[in-house]
């Protein structure tokens, strides 16, 4: 398989890192094109280790670190183009929480692409963690149809210290849980419902009347990573490991939070 087969292979995953990261479709995406258009005019900054992946993600990872706006925190680069602006900028703790959990990378791999050394990884994941776990409680709604998968749910958020509200099979349960009880404060959905029914048109239903982080779970993320608009910001593949639900659920909460701030300091 050619280099360039390889990336396209691995574009998807960059793309979800880079929306988890920014909390937004538009600028993750934005940092992606970058990215792509740096290998075409350069295309020697790939292939300096035999992990393509990696590389690619390195390739992004100088880019997003190269603007002097991404190392801080709580500011908005009012210069950029309006598709890159971001309300909350994501320091390097957080990239290498994602590399290490929502990623896979080995300690390693996030080493070369973050330019530090392994242990420096290891501190920065550990700072991230304590970072992201500090006062982050909310309710959450469960939507998907497999009870199984909705009992590892159910444990795993209460295990971080959130409260389920409710677990709905249905869009039409989901939107009868959000109405008749407590509004919550992030959602997790399915795609594909017991009754042939989307939970992306039971969330699109329940953001109609409130706003809240989503994120969506599906066995299929390449086909909700195209680049297309809209698509999710937050997307975790089936069968996920705890430490990617625990890694985007806390991202998702952090932007939340963030924004709330920034409200509350203008208000």
């Amino acid at each position: 398989m050619s280099t360039s087969q390889l990336v396209v292979q691995h574009l998807p995953y960059l793309r979800r890192y880079a929306r988890a990261l920014t909390g937004s479709q538009v600028a993750g995406d934005a940092y992606v094109a970058a990215t792509l258009e740096t290998l075409v005019n350069e295309p020697e900054t790939l292939g300096r280790s035999s992990n393509v992946k990696a590389d690619l993600f390195r390739v992004f990872t100088s880019i997003w670190n190269s603007l002097s706006v991404n190392g801080q925190s709580e500011q908005v680069q009012h210069d950029l183009p309006a598709e890159v602006r971001l309300g909350q900028i994501t320091p390097l703790p957080r990239q290498a929480f994602l590399l290490s959990c929502l990623e896979g990378f080995s300690e390693e791999d996030a080493a070369i692409i973050l330019d530090v050394d392994v242990s420096e990884v290891r501190d920065l994941v550990d700072e991230a963690g304590r970072e992201l776990a500090a006062d982050m409680a909310t309710d959450i709604l469960i939507i998907e149809d497999e009870p199984l998968i909705a009992m590892d749910l159910e444990a795993l958020v209460e295990g971080l210290g959130h409260n389920v509200i409710g677990v709905a099979r249905t869009r039409t349960e989901a939107i009868k849980i959000a109405s008749e009880g407590k509004r919550p404060g992030l959602i997790l959905a399915d795609i594909q419902l017991a009754d042939g029914s989307s939970g992306l048109d039971a969330v699109n239903d329940l953001l109609k009347t409130f706003e809240v982080p989503v994120i969506f779970i599906t066995a299929y993320p390449e086909r909700f990573l195209t680049g297309e608009r809209p698509e999710p910001a937050f997307l975790i593949a089936k069968p996920f490991q705890p430490a990617n639900v625990s890694a985007v659920i806390s991202q998702a909460l952090f932007f939340q939070q963030s924004a709330r701030r920034r409200e509350a300091k203008t208000a």
